[in-house]
């Protein structure tokens, strides 16, 4: 079976998670520190690969002092 785009779109919020991350030249240890996750979670979040909750989004938002916004363009 091929990517819906529900799964599409996972993957382009964690790639936009992953874009502000690195424009921001922070770890992935360091993100995941401040907003309270295992780094291997925001890893799975950055690859598309978990539909994670809005509750971490904004904790990744936080960490990344960005708006939440901000991730689903």
């Amino acid at each position: 079976m091929g990517e819906n785009r529900y799964d599409a779109f996972v993957k382009t919020v964690g790639s936009n998670v992953r874009a502000m991350r690195i424009s921001k030249g922070l770890s992935m240890e360091e993100v995941a520190n401040e907003a309270n996750m295992e780094y291997r979670q925001l890893g799975r979040i950055e690859r598309g690969e978990v539909n994670t909750t809005i509750t971490s989004l904004l904790k990744i938002a936080d960490a990344l002092k960005v708006d939440i916004k901000d991730f689903f363009h």
